[in-house]
């Protein structure tokens, strides 16, 4: 498989957050054509959550009490919310144009966040993956952000380890990748059930908590984790996986799934996918260039996979590659080694910073 230079390969955007900025920093975001936002670690052991401009700048920065994961963004009432990553159990909000102090939410007791979530369209719920560590079994906790975030529900995501969850151009319809991995915090991020796993993607009616649709991987594959998603132009959901079984095996990582199809896995080459490691870390699709990107930060890799066919069009190396976010005809990406790249190819390499798994652009 022909490797590109990043010139060609990369490109920009995403969708993100801000929150309490400086003056100088509000000059910098109103300048900027994108801007996102990525959770972080600094390498003497903080943890943040930052804005970046186009231009590889940090424009805002904030403290969290632990390492965040992902970020999700209402366009309605400008805000976003940074969640933890597993096992964590707490979330936060920033409001980038109200200047609003940051609020935090706290997972109710029996449970803790998975690092991923989504408002409803007219941005009045916030739906995020939860664990029900007790009984070994995946919610949706749905939080009313109009008051505070209370937390008003809950449902069943039909599967264990739900992860990351998208909401389906329907409006109505939530996409969720139940990981099936079991977990429990009194043993930090172990894996309990690798001989007994059932991954499988799930469509739900977010209104009710119905199950629509559940999508299973063949048996022999019930050890391929699926983890993050995407939505292309076409309104299929892509998906990456994470290997759990011998690390010799080599098995398709990258699929796509539909409501009213069945879910299949994407061939791709025998180099291509070896360089992923048996891990996809990020997903990100571009529906205006009819592609989809996924990473892999243990494989220092991303490839490029075009939508309508399924073949790969490019892929590159770059170490700990992980952040990836769509703009125009290709992708930006960060990396655990602190580096953002930028759409052009161009590199800032912030060495005190190790930047998280997911980028989202906020503007």
């Amino acid at each position: 498989m022909r490797l590109i230079d990043r010139r060609v390969f990369l490109k920009a955007a995403g969708a993100g957050f801000v929150a309490s900025l400086s003056p100088q920093a509000v000059h910098a975001v109103e300048a900027a054509e994108a801007v996102f936002a990525t959770a972080y670690q600094t390498r003497d052991g903080a943890y943040g959550v930052a804005v970046l401009s186009e231009d590889r700048k940090i424009v805002f920065s904030a403290d969290l009490p632990d390492r965040g994961h992902d970020v999700t963004f209402d366009p309605v009432s400008q805000r976003a919310v940074v969640f933890a990553r597993r096992p964590g159990t707490f979330a936060v909000v920033f409001d980038h144009t109200k200047r609003k102090q940051l609020l935090t939410i706290a997972s109710v007791e029996g449970r803790h966040f998975f690092g991923h979530g989504v408002f409803s369209p007219d941005g009045r719920l916030l739906y995020a993956t939860e664990n029900d560590y007790e009984n070994a079994a995946g919610m949706i906790g749905v939080y009313d952000a109009t008051d505070s975030f209370r937390r008003v529900g809950e449902f069943p995501t039909h599967g264990m380890d739900p992860h990351e969850l998208l909401l389906m151009p329907d409006g109505r319809t939530l996409a969720i990748a139940n990981g099936g991995i079991e977990t429990h915090p009194d043993f930090g991020r172990a894996k309990l059930n690798l001989s007994t796993m059932k991954p499988s993607l799930v469509f739900v009616d977010r209104t009710s908590g119905g199950l629509i649709e559940e999508h299973l991987l063949p048996p022999a594959l019930h050890q391929l984790s699926i983890r993050h998603m995407d939505i292309d132009a076409a309104g299929a959901v892509w998906f990456g996986c994470q290997y759990e079984g011998p690390a010799g095996d080599r098995p398709l990582l990258v699929g796509k799934a539909k409501p009213g199809s069945d879910l299949a896995l994407v061939d791709m080459p025998e180099d291509v996918l070896g360089g992923l490691r048996n891990y996809v870390g990020s997903v990100a699709a571009n529906p205006a260039a009819g592609t989809v990107a996924v990473s892999s930060p243990q494989g220092n890799s991303m490839a490029v996979i075009d939508t309508a066919t399924g073949a790969v069009r490019s892929s590159l190396s770059l170490k700990e590659v992980c952040g990836l976010a769509p703009d125009q005809s290709a992708f930006m990406a960060t990396t655990g080694a602190g580096e953002i790249v930028d759409p052009e190819g161009g590199a800032t390499e912030m060495q005190d910073y190790v930047w998280d798994n997911h980028l989202l652009r906020i503007m």
